[in-house]
């Protein structure tokens, strides 16, 4: 076949079919009676086989290595190709990630979009600092989509820019309630921890609900930052884990004032104390556990407690009676 004949069949065209004649990919092995070189059918063949390792992205260097090489192997320069593609999927992956971002922001003019860009640019800094400034300037200037503040505060280990983070989101009310409730399943315990303690700091009956939802978490430590941000809210479902809290003696301060909190609701103030007071019943409770359970009780209001206290005013632990004694003294004083 004449050039222009293998450039109709193969869709290659006769310019590129000419540079890889320059190249000595493919040459016209025939001539046909008037004096044309013509290509063979093994030519045709070599051409659609440089077309499929092209489509590869081999370049013709290394597509003429691969076809007349006989010592090539493929393995190495397969692994490079996966790995470049891999590296420009991920870059055109964070390219559209930030103008989906860009135009979730919903910009009015080349200035705002300018200050979006300037804005993700300063959250994805190396700079604490200029991290912390995007994350309150995203409430104060131009407003960030709230998938960007989401992944900002789920991945953030600096504290001060954690709480930054976590105050923008709480401004941007229930928008990303999803995507932190997606945090509370993630495999990293940290992200876990940062979703919960996020969604904590947002109010609303849907924040709510999820924190109910994180009670029953697998992970103990957000099942603790549920309970603590529930107890603040007068949820009841919190008062075992607070207990717990208390016993275990991790954050037993803040379970206990959230417990405080929830007993200053009168119809909570008897069921916390009985909780409380089983607890100490149990014979498998270590005597510093004792005295944390006392110090709980000395808070909470109404005659359950009271009761449970001029018990303990009697045990046989000093610091426990002691406690207990010196607690009923200033109630009564009151």
């Amino acid at each position: 076949m004449l050039i222009g004949d293998v450039a109709r069949r193969s869709g290659v065209s006769a310019r590129m079919l000419r540079h890889y004649d320059s190249l000595g990919l493919v040459r016209p092995t025939g001539r046909s009676g008037a004096g044309y070189r013509e290509y063979s059918g093994e030519d045709v063949r070599r051409i659609f086989h440089i077309e499929s390792l092209r489509s590869l992205g081999l370049s013709l260097r290394e597509v003429g290595r691969a076809l007349d090489d006989p010592g090539f192997a493929p393995a190495e320069l397969v692994g490079d190709l996966i790995r470049q593609t891999r590296e420009r999927i991920a870059a055109e992956t964070e390219l559209l990630t930030r103008l989906r971002r860009i135009d979730a922001a919903e910009p009015a003019g080349w200035e705002d979009v300018l200050q979006v860009v300037a804005l993700l640019q300063a959250l994805g800094s190396k700079s604490a600092g200029n991290r912390q400034r995007a994350a309150l300037s995203a409430v104060e200037e131009v407003p960030l989509p709230v998938e960007a503040l989401v992944e900002a505060a789920l991945g953030e280990t600096d504290p001060n820019v954690a709480g930054a983070l976590r105050w923008a989101l709480a401004q941007s009310g229930d928008d990303g309630l999803a995507l932190l409730a997606e945090g509370l399943g993630s495999p990293a315990a940290e992200v876990r921890e940062r979703a919960v303690r996020s969604i904590a700091e947002i109010a609303g009956d849907e924040a709510t609900a999820l924190l109910r939802e994180a009670l029953a978490n697998p992970d103990v430590v957000v099942r603790r930052h549920a309970a603590l941000a529930l107890g603040a809210r007068g949820v009841a479902e919190a008062v075992p884990t607070l207990v717990d809290m208390v016993v275990e003696g991790t954050n037993d301060v803040d379970a206990a004032d959230a417990l405080n909190a929830l007993a200053s609701r009168s119809a909570q103030a008897d069921r916390i104390a009985a909780g409380l007071v089983d607890r100490l019943a149990r014979g498998d409770v270590e005597p510093s556990a004792r005295r944390r359970l006392t110090q709980a009780l000395a808070d909470i209001p109404g005659s359950t407690a009271s009761r449970a206290l001029a018990d303990l005013s009697h045990d046989e632990d000093r610091a426990v009676a002691l406690t207990a004694a010196y607690v009923l003294g200033l109630r009564d004083a009151r």
